[in-house]
């Protein structure tokens, strides 16, 4: 039986909050009435982003549909949808002053498709006002549904990121409502309808996966078409979340992502504190 370990390693490191870009960023966050995954996931990166002036907005909510083991994100029944939403990032993008806009959300299943023309409605405002930015989805699997895959794969987006997470033996443990298969799917059916879209995905380490399965999982990543990889360590977000069974060391992390690279992923952000949004600019060329 694996034993989870409770201390941080001492690679496990962030900055605390503070400076005037920290203070700007949380000030328009506030003004404008939004969420972001950084305060909601309880990101360990908030801090260095945030002084950067950027953050990773969270659509439709701050509470999730589903409960996955691993996230901090509360769940239960959400709040009706606000039609003002898209156009209130996309102010924040600008007053940001972003040209990598990310934007995520909570996973609505109680939507007929699951806040797919929402994502839409972001990218487009986001356009509007901001002509030049890169606009970068994170989405749910919107429970396989193709038409609601399609409506965001055709609005103004660059980069569609879809987080796999993990492994498929733990994916009955860690991502009860999720499958494995259909996160390949989504990833190779968005690229499929845009061959120029880049695709992209996260894996957490730490969970109890082997290092075959790892593998396996890239594998089946780059034949779906995917470019774009980030791996980073799972951090147990309070005692009643999964524990975390590995700290992965910084030189396996670093392995990782020649052996990706190797495989054919074009761009590989790897390491113990990495996140799906962490220096998303940098992940496109």
């Amino acid at each position: 039986m694996m034993t989870a370990v409770r201390r941080h390693p001492d690679w496990i490191k962030v900055r605390a909050p503070s400076g005037e870009g920290y203070v700007h960023t949380r000030q328009v966050v506030r003004e404008l009435g939004l969420h972001t995954v950084c305060e909601e996931a309880r990101c360990p990166n908030v801090a260095e982003c945030w002084a950067h002036r950027t953050a990773t907005f969270m659509l439709m909510g701050d509470t999730c549909t589903r409960n996955c083991g691993y996230c901090a994100v509360k769940h239960g029944r959400p709040q009706p949808l606000d039609p003002l939403e898209p156009g209130r990032v996309a102010e924040a993008a600008a007053r940001l002053g972003l040209r990598h806009v990310v934007v995520t959300s909570v996973d609505r299943d109680d939507l007929p498709d699951g806040g797919a023309a929402h994502f839409a409605a972001t990218a487009r405002e986001l356009k509007r006002r901001l002509p030049d930015c890169r606009v970068e989805v994170l989405t749910p699997d919107f429970k396989g549904d193709r038409e609601a895959l399609a409506t965001v794969v055709a609005s103004p987006i660059d980069i569609f990121n879809h987080n796999t997470e993990t492994v498929p033996r733990l994916y009955a443990r860690a991502r009860p409502g999720g499958r494995y298969e259909r996160a390949l799917d989504l990833l190779r059916e968005a690229k499929h309808a845009r061959p120029d879209l880049l695709t992209k995905t996260g894996i957490m380490l730490g969970l109890g996966e082997r290092q075959e399965e790892v593998m396996a999982v890239l594998t089946d990543l780059v034949w779906s078409g995917c470019d774009i990889l980030t791996l980073g360590q799972y951090l147990q977000p309070t005692k009643k979340h999964l524990p975390i069974v590995r700290y992965v060391p910084p030189d396996e992390f670093a392995a990782l992502r020649q052996a990706a690279l190797a495989l054919g992923f074009r761009h590989v952000e790897s390491g113990p504190l990495v996140r799906s949004s962490y220096h998303a600019w940098s992940h496109v060329p």
